[in-house]
């Protein structure tokens, strides 16, 4: 199987040594990404909706990087360093993934490694050539 890998070019990624995308066949991994711009300055000091939505917009430049986008989406990992503001960042989840519906988990942290992050995000891709319709009915189950 072919391996495809995709780098922002951040000093971090060669000094620590892992790719911000890795595609191998249809499955694709992109590390958790956080709210900078392509100057590496972090858009959305203090409000997690502005950071979040950043971070979206970083994971599919990472997921096309590869040949995948949004839509291909199966699980996000969201970590905020204030889960009382979690909402703010579910509510900007739902405006990307309102029509995909991955799996979600979303979870507090102590911090990361510049403490003006507020948001961190992660997801799981599978790419197929099955259309993705935001009219497909949702499957409707327990709840947990």
């Amino acid at each position: 199987m072919t391996r495809r890998t995709f780098a922002t070019g951040t000093p971090w990624e060669p000094k620590v040594g892992y790719s911000r995308a890795v595609r191998v066949g249809r499955q694709v991994f992109v590390s958790g990404t956080t709210a900078t711009d392509a100057n590496g300055r972090i858009v959305g000091k203090g409000d997690p909706a502005a950071q979040a939505r950043q971070v979206f917009a970083n994971l599919e430049r990472a997921l096309q990087g590869v040949g995948a986008a949004l839509r291909h989406v199966v699980r996000t990992r969201m970590f905020v360093t204030d889960i009382a503001r979690w909402e703010a960042v579910g509510r900007a989840h739902g405006e990307v993934f309102a029509a995909i519906r991955p799996c979600a988990t979303l979870v507090q942290v102590s911090g990361f490694v510049d403490p003006d992050m507020l948001v961190e995000i992660e997801v799981d891709a599978v790419v197929d050539d099955d259309p993705v319709d935001g009219d497909n009915p949702v499957e409707k189950g327990p709840a947990g």
